[in-house]
């Protein structure tokens, strides 16, 4: 485990722990970092880089549109 921080958008900052964590992933297992937060689980917009396809008005739809790069 590890400790990170991030600025908020009030320009508070968090102090949050960082495990490893596998997940899977299109079908594979992937190893990535899980971030620890008090909320409902996300995923950050890095890991959807080749999956996601936003629309104005906030819409986001999930599917491939590329091959997936091998972790």
């Amino acid at each position: 485990m590890t400790r990170g921080r991030a600025l908020l958008a009030d320009g508070s900052e968090s102090v949050f722990d960082i495990y490893e964590g596998t997940v899977l992933w299109n079908g594979q297992a992937r190893r990535m970092p899980v971030h620890e937060a008090e909320t409902i689980p996300l995923i950050g917009m890095s890991e959807l880089r080749a999956y996601c396809e936003v629309q104005r008005g906030g819409n986001v739809t999930v599917r491939a549109l590329l091959q997936p790069k091998s972790a």
